[in-house]
């Protein structure tokens, strides 16, 4: 059985939107091209054949997965976010405590997880380790470096 992934009700949506542009829209593109480069002739020598027939089997791929991925999404319930506890959906500060440095994350399914734009998944280093912990605690984390230390300054929703 396929692992259960948290996701958000926005998440869900955004999912749910590129699945349907790529069937509704992708498909269509790609079988235009198609029916265009096979008009052009001989197709063991046909590169506009070959490249939409690869960019093809890259959207379908793509289908396949967003469509596991969707049959095995849980979304978040913030009714079961109690307390000052971290959890999926949450917005934590974090102090790296050999830096000094702060940052930043909100800890989201790994569907979600963006790092350029501040999310990471529930099943990175990070996430993982902060998941149940509370304001003013102090995480190990351990991550392909070495060990690290996060004391967690701010826990929001």
């Amino acid at each position: 059985m396929a692992k259960q992934t948290v996701i958000t009700t926005a998440g869900l949506k955004a999912l749910e939107a590129e699945l349907d542009e790529l069937k509704s829209v992708k498909r269509n593109e790609i079988a235009e091209k198609i029916k265009v480069a096979r008009s052009f002739g001989d197709l063991s020598e046909n590169s506009e054949y070959d490249e939409a027939k690869n960019e093809q089997a890259i959207i379908e791929a793509r289908i396949a997965e967003l469509e596991a991925q969707l049959k095995n999404v849980r979304i978040l319930d913030e009714s079961e976010m109690v307390g000052n506890k971290i959890y999926v959906g949450s917005t934590v500060r974090l102090k790296h405590m050999g830096t000094g440095k702060e940052v930043t994350y909100k800890i989201t399914g790994a569907t979600e997880a963006d790092v350029m734009n501040g999310s990471i998944s529930d099943e990175s280093p990070v996430g993982a380790a902060l998941l149940g912990h509370e304001q003013g605690e102090t995480v190990e984390v351990e991550i392909p470096s070495g060990v690290v230390f996060y004391t967690i300054l701010e826990v929001s929703r």
